[in-house]
């Protein structure tokens, strides 16, 4: 009985250990870039859109949809975005544009 003991002792705390590992936040939440330099900013659903505005929009946890606000480009369309992976995003500004593939912005230091 004793030596049973010895040994699964060390599987669990592997386990547990294994267990507590954090996972990938996988979620359409923070800061998006894209490649000609605009950039959004997700926290569930309250979004600053690529011109500043601040609003609210329609969010789940892989997927933000929201109306472009009048006073940006392509005011009035419907903007849809869907996360692809931990650090990729599409998004379609309007229904007939094509769509685009944004990155989470990485942070530099100079």
């Amino acid at each position: 009985m004793m030596r049973q003991g010895r040994i699964l002792w060390p599987a669990v705390a592997l386990a547990a250990c294994i267990g507590a590992t954090p996972a990938l936040a996988d979620a359409i939440d923070g800061e998006w870039c894209s490649d000609d330099g605009r950039h959004l900013s997700i926290a569930g659903p309250a979004i600053v859109t690529p011109g500043g505005t601040r609003m609210q929009g329609a969010y789940t946890r892989h997927s933000f949809l929201y109306t472009a606000p009048q006073s940006e480009p392509d005011g009035g369309q419907e903007v849809s975005m869907r996360l692809l992976s931990e650090t990729v995003v599409q998004i379609r500004f309007g229904p007939e544009r094509p769509v685009q593939t944004w990155h989470r912005c990485t942070e530099t230091t100079s």
